[in-house]
């Protein structure tokens, strides 16, 4: 059987790390892409990328470079906003899938700086989308968020649930990467896969998330900040259940007898939804030691609760979280307690 490639945007980025993992482990040659912005520090991006074979001093920009460890893996520092490159990157590869996971992340962050979504993941996956058009891409899955559902007080959160008032800017940009998706299938039988992925947590996380910024400061004895006072539920999923889930995603490709041809849209979460106060206390009591907490009202974007309803991706390709929270949280810690990137 012929090797089956597939580009993997956001390659050095927290999902995209362990999706690159799951694809070399699957057998299939993987092509990561990445622009290694300073959105946080990229030294993690760096230890990640040395994880799979790719030193720090090998990294030029627009230029592929082979893994030392894999030989079925090579990086490309390169932005997706720059279609010239990308186009080329598309003509040269011949990419099978596409597993767009590259975006400027962060709720708040996009109170700040909007320019910089409307490029990245507006601009880019327009790109990404063109670019699988033109060269036949047998599937394209992309990440959404569970921002798009906004203040929804219909729990858990539906698919079928209206997504039409975002309260952020960056889930109106997730909203929007649905919609052109959606577009691209209908117009020109593209088969693609959004993901809204509900608070992903675990080993080589962004360390502008709650469990790092949590588990630094308390073994530091520094305070935390607690917004809404803690009031607030997340469900928070374990890496290795997004990436399985993820990976059965991909191969279940929407064709003209899907419920919507050649378009498919799934919630993938833990659908357990855990109070912030419950997540703290389970790294207190991973670390030994108890947090000192500064509580602030919510923070502009936030939303009260995240509750996936997942019974679509269950039906569809048999995904089944297996990690609870207390396991979750036990096995980021024992990976954060042996590095000193973060």
């Amino acid at each position: 059987m012929d090797t089956k490639k597939v580009l993997i945007t956001g390659g050095a980025g927290f999902i995209g790390f362990h999706f690159v993992k799951k694809m070399l482990h699957e057998g299939y040659e993987v092509i990561g892409l990445d622009n290694l912005n300073d959105y946080y520090t990229p030294q993690l991006k760096f230890a990640r990328l040395q994880e799979l074979g790719i030193p720090q001093a090998m990294v030029v920009n627009n230029t592929k470079v082979k893994s030392n460890k894999h030989d079925k893996f090579h990086f490309i520092k390169q932005d997706f906003t720059d279609f010239d490159k990308l186009e080329n990157l598309f003509e040269t590869e011949r990419f099978d899938y596409v597993i767009h996971l590259g975006a400027q992340a962060g709720v708040r962050y996009s109170l700040e700086n909007p320019s910089q979504y409307i490029q990245s993941n507006i601009v880019g996956f327009a790109h990404v989308l063109e670019c699988c058009r033109h060269h036949q891409i047998k599937h394209l899955v992309y990440a959404s968020s569970s921002s798009v559902y906004g203040n929804n007080n219909k729990v858990p959160f539906s698919e079928t649930n209206r997504v039409d008032y975002p309260v952020s800017l960056y889930a109106a940009t997730k909203k929007s990467n649905e919609l052109m998706a959606h577009t691209y299938s209908y117009l020109y039988q593209l088969p693609t896969t959004g993901l809204r992925f509900f608070t992903v947590y675990g080993p080589w996380g962004r360390p502008d998330m709650s469990p790092i910024l949590f588990a630094k400061a308390i073994q530091n004895g520094q305070p935390i900040k607690v917004f809404n006072r803690g009031d607030m539920l997340r469900d928070f999923t374990y890496i290795d259940d997004i990436i399985d889930g993820a990976y059965k995603v991909l191969q279940h490709i929407p064709n003209a007898d899907a419920s919507v041809p050649f378009y498919n849209l799934y919630n993938i979460g833990h659908s357990s939804p855990v109070q912030l106060m419950d997540f703290i206390a389970a790294i207190e009591n991973s670390i030994g030691k108890k947090a000192v907490k500064e509580f602030y009202p919510m923070q502009p974007g936030d939303v009260y609760q995240t509750y996936a309803d997942i019974r679509h991706l269950c039906q569809d390709v048999a995904y089944c979280p297996q990690v609870e929270l207390q396991e979750g949280v036990q096995k980021f810690m024992d990976w954060y307690t042996k590095q000193n990137i973060v």
